[in-house]
């Protein structure tokens, strides 16, 4: 099949869980579809990496977009638009021509959309438009305003999700067919379109063989950890949870202890931490992310908003790192509490889970071979990649019945 695929972000270097997913299916599903790609970049240098998704794509094309978000310009185009800010920090004109350009020139079968703030880019056509929501945007949003110290900010904030969860919606219903990564996201999605069928479940993967290679040694230091890009608001909430809420019970029990943040785009409240607790690292994005799992003893995930997968989860499974988590960061995994990941849903739950957890071996060794095992089975992006080309070919079936 022909794919005209529209993403966000280019999906190389491998800095967020939407890079990571979109690389390595193009991966697989260039091995038996023609892909064109139309992606949004920040900055010039991000060309660099055009060659590497070259290997994969027939056509690759960068629009670039705003290098940071939050402009005058942008600010006053979302005060006076329909659309959220988050469709307008992403809008670019030039996509929108390009696109009516390809598809008057070329004939494709399908049109691929990495999160539904790209979907206005498609202009009214016969061609099945996929949508693939990696997440719910709008619960994300609503968590942040509702904790936001900013007080004065919050009913334009409440505003902008308001226009965030109609076009999103709206686009629900809008394209010929809707990926969630979980069932979870599914029925939730369902409930507010009522149409299930048109939904197929498409969750993220992992490299499990690349995440078991065991380059690096464990640290000596008993070592918690925490990984995730910033620049999802979800993963700033869990650290400030985890160092306000958490990290001081755990260190009246031990003094013995790190903790270690690794995560793109860390904001200034997050590298303050380590000013202030000499027990505290806080890492940017890292060369090798497989160090920092190698490296640590436990991993701990508490999140509290938010839809979608989460790729730490997995890859700290895969690496045969043990994970305490929130329900809502294992939610529509699979994942059994006890027996691949332990569950704790409150700062005294996770800190005495972790304490326990650092105290019992055996119980290390089993959440560990039990986690890479379930990672194996059922998260490998050949698996993955497997059911997206499925739903590609009965998108493609649907259209030849047409015809």
């Amino acid at each position: 099949m022909k794919i005209l695929m529209l993403t966000p972000y280019l999906p190389y270097p491998l800095l967020s869980g939407g890079q990571i997913r979109t690389y390595n299916l193009l991966k697989k599903m260039s091995r038996k579809h023609e892909i064109t790609l139309f992606a949004l970049i920040k900055n010039n240098q991000e060309k660099q990496y055009i060659g590497e998704l070259k290997k994969y794509c027939q056509v690759v094309r960068v629009f670039k977009r705003s290098s940071k978000p939050f402009t005058w310009r942008n600010i006053l185009r979302t005060a006076f638009s329909s659309y959220p800010f988050l469709v307008i920090r992403n809008h670019v004109a030039e996509v929108i021509t390009a696109v009516k350009q390809e598809l008057a020139n070329h004939q494709y079968d399908l049109i691929h959309a990495e999160t539904f703030y790209m979907m206005p880019n498609i202009p009214q056509t016969k061609i099945p438009v996929l949508l693939v929501e990696q997440t719910i945007e709008y619960l994300g949003y609503e968590s942040f305003a509702a904790s936001t110290r900013w007080q004065i900010l919050r009913p334009l904030l409440n505003i902008d999700i308001a226009k965030i969860k109609y076009w999103e919606k709206y686009y629900w219903q809008a394209c010929n067919h809707l990926v969630t990564m979980s069932d979870d996201d599914k029925q939730f999605i369902a409930k507010q379109i009522g149409q299930k069928d048109k939904i197929s479940i498409v969750a993220n993967g992992v490299d499990a063989a690349w995440f078991s290679e065991k380059k690096f040694a464990r640290a000596r230091q008993p070592t918690l950890l925490s990984v995730g890009t910033f620049k999802w608001l979800p993963n700033v909430e869990a650290v400030k949870f985890l160092v306000t809420k958490v990290w001081p019970k755990l260190k009246q029990q031990r003094l013995d202890l790190k903790l270690w943040i690794v995560g793109n785009a860390p904001t200034k409240e997050i590298l303050a931490y380590q000013n202030s607790d000499t027990q505290i690292e806080v890492s940017g994005g890292i060369p090798d992310i497989r160090e920092a799992f190698c490296r640590a003893h436990i991993l701990l995930a508490p999140v509290f908003s938010g839809k979608g997968t989460r790729y730490k989860i997995l890859e700290a499974m895969a690496s045969g790192l043990p994970v305490i988590a929130t329900s809502t960061a294992v939610e529509g995994l699979g994942v059994r509490d006890g027996v691949e990941v332990v569950v704790a849903d409150t700062a005294d739950k996770m800190a005495t889970a972790a304490l326990e957890l650092l105290q019992n071996r055996a119980k290390q060794q089993s959440l560990a071979s039990q986690g890479k095992k379930f990672v194996q089975t059922h998260y490998d992006w050949n698996l993955i990649a497997a059911e997206l080309d499925q739903v590609y070919q009965n998108l493609g079936k649907k259209l030849y019945e047409k015809t």
